[in-house]
């Protein structure tokens, strides 16, 4: 089947197979490695992206469903913020040792971003209910919880908010 997509903000369009899953796509296709396949059952959240806007896990859903979506990645998040540094939020878990292995950390950080286009001022009690659909291995969450109200705080000033 037929596929297009604005993936990263590039007008992509393949031939795949109708049950080829985004995050294979993303990650065979396209070689946007950035995006994990962490469980392949949706639990861990190691696969999030941002499609239309919205945080989802591409692990569950197919492709040819996303006809004519614009889909962002952990490499394209940078260029949302609109440059060439990194999305304050990438910035926040670096600076806030929101990561350890770092294997959570791309599905993290966008499902973080999302909370926080809904929620501009999340409480710590709030990014930890947030993220509650993304598991990390090796922290106890303190440092995420941290970068994500750091990375908050950082884009309310850029939006004047």
């Amino acid at each position: 089947m037929d596929v297009a997509l604005e993936v990263n903000g590039a007008a992509v369009r393949h031939d795949i197979r109708e049950n080829t899953l985004l995050v294979d796509l993303l990650r065979e296709t396209l070689g946007l490695t950035g995006t994990h396949v962490g469980c392949d059952t949706s639990q861990c959240g190691a696969c999030v992206v941002h499609v239309d806007g919205r945080a989802i896990k591409s692990c569950t859903v197919l492709a040819v469903a996303l006809d004519g979506s614009s889909v962002t990645t952990i490499e394209g998040l940078a260029a949302t913020a609109g440059g060439d540094a990194l999305h304050p939020m990438q910035t926040a878990f670096h600076e806030k040792h929101g990561l350890q292995c770092g294997f959570c950390t791309p599905g993290m950080i966008m499902s973080a971003v999302d909370l926080v286009r809904q929620n501009p001022a999340p409480t710590e009690r709030e990014v930890r209910a947030g993220l509650e659909g993304n598991l990390c291995r090796c922290t106890g969450y303190q440092n995420i919880v941290a970068a994500v109200i750091e990375g908050a705080r950082v884009m309310r000033e850029r939006q004047g908010v």
